[in-house]
This record gives C-alpha cells, sequence and structure tokens, in this order.
C-alpha cells in the first residue's frame, strides 16, 4: 500500500511540474501575442506617420534626390547614441564581459543583434552569445548580417565608431571587422563548455604521454591556464538569461564562478529599457565574492 501511495505521490508532482511549465509558457505567448496585436493596432492607425520618420522608407524617397542620409535621421541616431552613452556611465559598474544566454528554441536574429548593439553604445567591451542548441554558431553569418545593419538603423552612419570584432570559433579567427575601439562579440556553444574542459585535460594527459610534463606538474591552476588561452577573453561579471528555463544550460562552467545571472522572459521583441533594467540590477547588486 505504501508503494502505491508513494507512486501517486510522484505522479502528482509530475503533473504539478507539467502544469507549471505550461502556465509559463501560455503566459509568454500571451503576453507576446497581446504586444504584437497592439503594436499592430497602433501601426495601423499611424502608418502615414510612422513612415515618414521610418529610416528605410524615408532612403527610398531619397534616392533619387540625394545620397546624403536625412538630417532628421541622423540627428535622431545621434540622439540615442548620446542617451545610451550616458546611461552607461551613469550606471555605478558596467560589466566588461556581458554573456546574452538564448534558453528559447528559436533565436530572433535581429533581437539579438539589438541586444548586441545596445550592450556596445553603453560601454562594455566583450559581448558572448550563447544557445544551448548551436543554432546561432551554425547561422553566426546571418548574426554578423544583422548587428551590421542594426548598427547603421540604431547607430546611423556614425555607427562604423563602433568596431566589432567577431569571433565565432575555437581559433578565435578574426571573421569581419566592422568597426576603431572594438567591441568583440563571440559566439558559444555547448561545445565551448564542457567539451572545452574535455580538451583541456586530454592535451594535459599527452603532454605527460610526450614527457614534456610529468603528472606533478598536472595543476588545477594549470587547467585553469590552458582553458582562458583557448578563451582570449575575461570572465563573464553579468550573464542575462532569455527564456523560461532556471538554468545556465552548460554556458561556460569554469569560468562564470563569480558571474551574476539576472533572467528576462524572453529575447523576441525585448526592449532597450528591459536591457537597462538588467544592467542597472546588476550595477546595484553587492558581489561578497565568498566572504
Amino acid at each position: 500500500m505504501a508503494l502505491l501511495y508513494g507512486l501517486l505521490w510522484r505522479l502528482l508532482l509530475v503533473l504539478v511540474h507539467l502544469h507549471r511549465t505550461l502556465v509559463s509558457w501560455l503566459r509568454l505567448r500571451l503576453r507576446s501575442w497581446k504586444g504584437r496585436l497592439w503594436e499592430r493596432a497602433v501601426a495601423a492607425l499611424l502608418l502615414p506617420v510612422a513612415l515618414l520618420g521610418f529610416p528605410d522608407h524615408q532612403k527610398k524617397l531619397n534616392q533619387n534626390r540625394d545620397s546624403n542620409p536625412s538630417p532628421v535621421t541622423g540627428n535622431r541616431a545621434a540622439s540615442r547614441r548620446s542617451q545610451w552613452l550616458s546611461d552607461g556611465q551613469a550606471l555605478e559598474k558596467l560589466p566588461v564581459h556581458i554573456g546574452l544566454l538564448v534558453a528559447e528554441e528559436e533565436p530572433s536574429y535581429t533581437d539579438i543583434a539589438n541586444l548586441v548593439v545596445w550592450c556596445m553604445a553603453v560601454g562594455i567591451s566583450y559581448v558572448s552569445v550563447y544557445d544551448n542548441y548551436g543554432i546561432i554558431r551554425k547561422n553566426n553569418s546571418r548574426l554578423l548580417e544583422e548587428i551590421v545593419r542594426q548598427q547603421q538603423d540604431l547607430l546611423g552612419v556614425d555607427g562604423s565608431k563602433y568596431n566589432v570584432e567577431f569571433l565565432s570559433n575555437g581559433n578565435d579567427k578574426h571573421q569581419h571587422h566592422v568597426l576603431s575601439c572594438r567591441p568583440v562579440v563571440k559566439v558559444l556553444s555547448p561545445e565551448d563548455g564542457k567539451q572545452s574542459i574535455v580538451q583541456a585535460a586530454q592535451q594535459l594527459c599527452r603532454s605527460v604521454e610526450n614527457k614534456e610534463r610529468t603528472f606533478k606538474d598536472i595543476s588545477v591552476s594549470m587547467l585553469d591556464t590552458l582553458l582562458r588561452e583557448s578563451k582570449n577573453i575575461p570572465d563573464p561579471e553579468l550573464v542575462v538569461k532569455f527564456g523560461p528555463i532556471d538554468s545556465t544550460l552548460g554556458f561556460l562552467p569554469w569560468h562564470i564562478r563569480l558571474t551574476e545571472f539576472i533572467s528576462l522572459p524572453s529575447h523576441i521583441d525585448v526592449s532597450y529599457e528591459d536591457m537597462l533594467g538588467a544592467l542597472q540590477q546588476y550595477a546595484s547588486c553587492q558581489q561578497r565574492l565568498g566572504k
């Protein structure tokens, strides 16, 4: 009888877990659907006005008149750049390296590119983009194209002042230089997490086998050195996770001992205010570093 009660109890726990997961998914979809429905209604009412200020439409209107960008659009972009830089300087602390962990199956490259450009604009030097399925890495050229496009749309013609060094493989070869202060954008996948630890351990074993080192030379600090050399970027101080899953999903397990994690519901239709709120939350947190 006790065994039967135990099985029933486990079944109830599974049902409760499934119910919570379904409720979270429905809330996220409902919020996204409502937001898009409202945006479409407003767009339908204000379409004539919106078209006048829309950069792509304005560009088409000026093709036969003048090849120079619209002064209004340029002023708007300059104002945004100034505001974003001011927001970054107003924060008590700003991460040097931020990770964007996408815990959702279908990435939106436009929204991810927006996040990257916002991070660059407020003064963050390193941006890592990670998803558990490796989809973004397989399509890194598409993400790069979106970053370049969003630089032009969000930052205007002066967007070229924000250099990007795009790194997407284990050798960290420079695939593209968009710009001269050179923020670094790196695409990560699960291969850069646990797999990199395995590869570093194998490298140490081979060095012992080849008598380049002895087993007494192998230590945690040596493994740490190998792992950091393979990444060639500082540890992330902040990781912003997008999605309903409460997990790091294998994001650089060796490098996040002191990393602050902040969760947002989704990266789809994420706003600059959402991202700034996460940076403000990080700036106000006290990291005791184990003390």
